[in-house]
């Protein structure tokens, strides 16, 4: 039953109509954004002009990507670039990169990368692996029963792979490995190839499968799909290791009087920097990202291109390392834990898709590029920036661009 506006909001002021509902009584999705602002401006008090400001239609937003929609955010784009790149397919790539922040000096100082890697002929990337994970957590009755499970899991991974793969028609179970125990509970991780898509809801539907089979023919109590060896969302030892998403090295060598000229530096210096910041103090924090600002160039890449914002926080663990080689300067990125799309989730959005074809990576076939295009965008802001402190440059690049 269609309503009109005034209506909609009378019945969700009296109670009648939950605010989840609105969609069953407007004429549509957008119509059901519109009223469902006008709604929360009249209780807050606030008007929403910008948030209700947006091109996008809502009608397959409303069904895959977001609940309760009022708008849509703005965040600046602008483009780094163009980057060179050198696949290990002896493929040469080079484009321009768009890249969502707020923070002033980023864009220029992987712009600056950018110009360096073009001077030195380009970078290298190599994709090291592609797999996505799930690890549920699972209860037996004792330890005895729990290395049995272990070894049933690996004795009968044919089968569990025959039922995992039954729900989809792209993903592939390569393993089931690592099994950890702890007491009597079990943790196998469930890793699979899952082509162009980033493959979280695949792997989750598949390894819901697979669970309800292990039940089936073990006695087991399955305590949740999701337990937390997957590493999903958070920064993990494990996926720092053992990789999740696509795992990446990307490498460029600067000739001395490159790094002198564009970075006002030289390669002894961006060394030092290197060891003492990125890798020692790395080491006595504790943390899991032996890099200066990973994180950086990842989440403007993601909010750019529709990838899931959450997944920034694995991108951000990775090893830069630099040397000095005969002079000139060596330097590399490791992201053991990118995963991207180019496919499903926030990519059918019409922003993400329009970013997406500035470097030509939308839609079947092309992950591998757009893999390959983040990881050579790390580089150049991680050179850049580690160029910067080795100059002593980073305050000054801040306070003209960035305040």
């Amino acid at each position: 039953m269609n309503l009109n506006t005034d209506e909609i909001i009378e019945k969700l002021d009296s109670g009648e109509i939950r605010i989840h509902e609105i969609e069953k009584y407007a004429e549509n999705a957008n119509q059901a954004t519109d009223i469902r602002r006008k709604y929360i401006e009249n209780k807050s008090g606030t008007q929403l002009e910008h948030i209700g400001k947006y091109s996008i239609d809502m009608t397959l937003t409303a069904q895959k990507n977001i609940e309760n929609q009022i708008g849509t955010i703005q965040v600046p784009v602008g483009v780094a670039g163009p980057v060179i790149i050198n696949t290990e397919e002896d493929e040469k790539i080079e484009t321009y990169v768009p890249m969502a922040t707020t923070e002033g000096a980023l864009l220029a100082s992987v712009n600056r990368g950018c110009s360096v890697i073009r001077k030195s002929g380009g970078c290298s990337v190599s994709i090291l692996n592609n797999q996505m994970t799930r690890a549920p957590v699972i209860k037996t009755k004792n330890v005895h029963d729990a290395s049995k499970l272990k070894k049933w899991i690996e004795t009968h991974f044919d089968e569990i792979k025959k039922v995992a793969e039954s729900t989809t028609n792209h993903g592939k179970l390569i393993k089931i490995d690592p099994i950890a125990i702890v007491g009597k509970l079990v943790y196998p991780r469930f890793v699979y190839e899952t082509g162009d898509s980033m493959g979280m809801n695949m792997v989750t539907i598949a390894t819901q499968e697979a669970i309800n089979f292990m039940e089936k023919e073990n006695d087991i109590h399955v305590i949740a799909l999701s337990g937390n060896f997957c590493v999903d969302k958070k920064p993990s030892a494990l996926n720092m290791i053992e990789g999740r998403g696509k795992s990446l090295v990307a490498e460029v060598t600067v000739p001395k009087e490159i790094v002198e000229k564009t970075l006002k530096t030289t390669p002894e210096a961006i060394v030092e920097v290197n060891y003492a910041k990125n890798l020692v103090g790395s080491a006595i924090s504790g943390s899991y990202g032996y890099n200066a600002h990973f994180a950086n160039m990842v989440a403007a890449v993601f909010l750019a291109c529709g990838q899931d914002p959450a997944h920034v926080v694995e991108g951000s663990i990775g090893i830069t390392t630099a040397e000095d080689v005969d002079g000139d300067l060596y330097f590399s990125i490791t992201l053991p834990d990118l995963p991207v799309a180019t496919v499903g989730g926030g990519t059918r959005l019409e922003t993400a898709t329009e970013s997406m074809n500035i470097m030509d990576v939308k839609g079947s076939g092309k992950v591998n590029k757009f893999a390959s295009i983040v990881a050579s965008i790390v580089l150049a802001g991680e050179l850049s920036l580690v160029g910067a402190l080795a100059a002593g440059h980073l305050a000054r690049a801040h306070k003209e661009l960035g305040r």
